[in-house]
This record gives C-alpha cells, sequence and structure tokens, in this order.
C-alpha cells in the first residue's frame, strides 16, 4: 500500500500553502486557467491534491529515474520533495491513459514570463510501458499546442546526464540555449541544460 500524505502533514501542508500563493499570482494567469487537454491516447489535466497515490504509483520504478539528476525520486521521501515542487505550481498536470483510466506520468507549466512571451514545460515523467514510439511527441504536442496560445518560446530544463530525455526533446526540434547549476534536495549541484522551441519554427 502507498505510503500517503497522512505521514508527512508539514510537507504536504508546505505544499499546498504555496500552491495558494502561486494560485494568487495574477502574472502566472495563464497556468491558473489551464484546461483539460487531450490526445488519441491520453488525457491531461490539472493535477489535484487527491492525486498524490495514484501519481506516487506511477513514479514508483526505480528505472524511470536511472539518468535522472534525482534518482531517488521512486522512494517515498524522493516523491515527496517532487510532489512538493510539483503540486505547488499550478500549472501541473497529471497524465491519464484514456484506455485504462489510471494516471501514467505528470508534467508542468512552470516560470511563465509574459514579458518575455516564455513558458517552461518540465518535471515530466512517463511510465516505461510508454517509453518509445510517439508517445513522447503526442504529449509533447498538445502541451506546445497550448503554451504558444500565450507564449512565444517554451524551454525545458533537463540534467546535463540524462541523454535519454535530451535526445528526445531533440528530436522534436528542441535547441541547446543555456546551462544553468542547480541544488538537488540532498544539497548537491547538478548542471541543467536549457533547450527550446520557438513558435515560428513550431508553427
Amino acid at each position: 500500500m502507498v505510503e500517503n500524505k497522512i505521514n508527512f502533514p508539514s510537507q504536504i501542508q508546505l505544499a499546498e500553502v504555496e500552491r495558494k500563493i502561486n494560485l494568487a499570482d495574477e502574472s502566472q494567469a495563464p497556468l491558473v486557467s489551464i484546461p483539460t487537454l487531450e490526445t488519441s491516447h491520453f488525457i491531461l489535466r490539472p493535477l489535484k491534491a487527491d492525486d498524490y497515490d495514484g501519481l506516487y504509483l506511477a513514479a514508483s520504478d526505480p528505472k524511470i529515474w536511472e539518468q535522472h539528476p534525482v534518482p531517488d525520486r521512486y522512494t517515498v521521501d524522493g516523491f515527496l520533495n517532487f510532489w512538493r515542487t510539483v503540486f505547488s505550481y499550478p500549472g501541473s498536470m497529471v497524465i491519464i491513459d484514456r484506455s485504462t483510466d489510471k494516471i501514467v506520468g505528470t508534467s508542468s507549466f512552470y516560470e511563465y514570463s509574459a514579458e518575455k512571451k516564455v513558458v517552461t514545460i518540465g518535471y515530466t515523467f512517463l511510465s516505461r510501458k510508454y517509453w518509445g514510439g510517439s508517445f513522447n511527441f503526442e504529449i509533447k504536442k498538445v502541451m506546445l499546442d497550448y503554451a504558444f496560445n500565450f507564449s512565444d518560446k517554451v524551454n525545458f530544463h533537463v540534467g546535463s546526464e540524462n541523454m535519454r530525455s535530451r535526445m528526445a526533446l531533440k528530436k522534436i526540434g528542441a535547441i541547446q540555449v543555456a546551462e544553468f547549476e542547480k541544488k538537488r534536495p540532498d544539497g548537491e549541484t547538478v548542471l541543467n541544460i536549457v533547450y527550446q522551441i520557438d513558435k515560428t519554427t513550431w508553427s
């Protein structure tokens, strides 16, 4: 049985407080009002508090995180740190398999800038059953199509050693534009690469 939020009241409460603050941020309005997005295989809808157990079940496969800068997200504690981040973002979505109605992953819109007309898509994972083929492109396409309603550019942040994700981004036309260092929950610093897709190129 999944260890759930009643074991971690302080962290869950922090995520809920941070979410309320972000929901009230008028500069992030396009991310607060994201509709349910649909593809032929998936439904992407805004993340809800009671998605915790279903999302943890999808995330609890260690092989999903082998190349990730934070490889312990399959554990209870590692997932809790992940949840605190994604739940605090009003633009976080769960990915649901239409055929089974089960949560199979998540992705988030965040760091929206109306001035620069740019938004970031990240904190994405998908159950291994859906790796390969066109599933990743199917999900990215519906998210990019939506993002370009209010942005001219979309960024993606990926760990420098996560070659699987880096190759997937290159396959959909993203180009490397920058890099930055980021601290993991354990205090270690890792290098992240910024990829970008431009609206005109995508069109």
